[in-house]
């Protein structure tokens, strides 16, 4: 997959799915800048990675900030002197009972799923737009964006919206040579889901494949919409769950 060259902006990159799509891009040759909301999270991530000297580099900050995405934009284009690719990976899950999900809650869900995505492909495909050689969007969703789930109401809500966004994007951003897609990954072993006990157990009994998905499972898929092979996809979702939607049985 080629993305050798080019330079890329990572949200939500400290650790997970983030931080192995920054570390895969690297490998491959690209530049990057990757975000968390934890510095300490971003400290470790640059000390972790292969390649990284003089071709990655961290904005620490929120990245449903219009000021901390100006500031990714702007190091990227300062430190590698473009951007080619922008992955909106930052988001939050807040589990809650409908009937009693509090406001709060709410609205930071949709602050950082939805309004730091929308932000950031409106400023990155900006950038990409000025410098006239096109560029690729990618938008983290999740497997809730297909299939109801107990207690994420408001997180799948948002996650069917950055689906949506993709699909309208490519009416706006098709003609500037920059596809836009997503990836919805489902059940995930990360530095957060192997903090609940028995999470690998009942994931691995009820998705048809055997095992929840590993990290490099979910960024082989996202750095491959990103490359040079996938220029001609846009406006799609790839589900990334071992089969799991297909049958959905229930976890609880």
């Amino acid at each position: 997959m080629t993305v050798e060259g080019k330079v890329a902006i990572v949200t939500g990159a400290g650790q997970g799915i983030g931080l192995e799509v920054v570390r895969q891009l690297l490998q491959q040759g690209a530049a990057v800048v990757l975000n968390d909301l934890d510095a300490q999270l971003c400290a470790s991530a640059l000390q972790a990675l292969p390649h990284a000297q003089g071709r990655c580099c961290a904005v620490v900050g929120d990245a449903a900030d219009p000021a901390i995405i100006d500031q990714m934009i702007s190091r990227a284009v300062a430190e590698f002197g473009q951007l080619d690719i922008a992955m909106a990976n930052a988001g939050i899950t807040l589990f809650g009972d409908f009937e009693t999900y509090l406001p709060q809650d709410l609205h930071r869900v949709l602050e950082v799923n939805i309004g730091g995505t929308f932000l950031l492909a409106q400023q990155a495909s900006n950038r990409m737009r000025q410098q006239g050689r096109g560029g690729s969007l990618l938008f983290t969703g999740s497997v809730v964006g297909h299939q109801a789930h107990r207690g994420l109401a408001a997180y799948a809500m948002t996650k069917a919206a950055v689906e949506m966004l993709a699909k309208n994007l490519v009416v706006e951003l098709s003609t500037f040579g920059i596809n836009v897609n997503c990836i919805a990954p489902g059940a995930t072993l990360t530095e957060r889901t192997q903090q609940d006990e028995g999470y690998a157990t009942v994931w691995s009994r009820i998705t048809p494949m055997g095992r929840p998905a590993t990290v490099q499972d979910i960024a082989h898929a996202a750095v491959f919409l990103v490359s040079d092979q996938a220029r001609h996809i846009t406006g799609q979702s790839l589900i990334i769950d071992g089969g799991w939607t297909s049958v959905s049985t229930n976890p609880y």
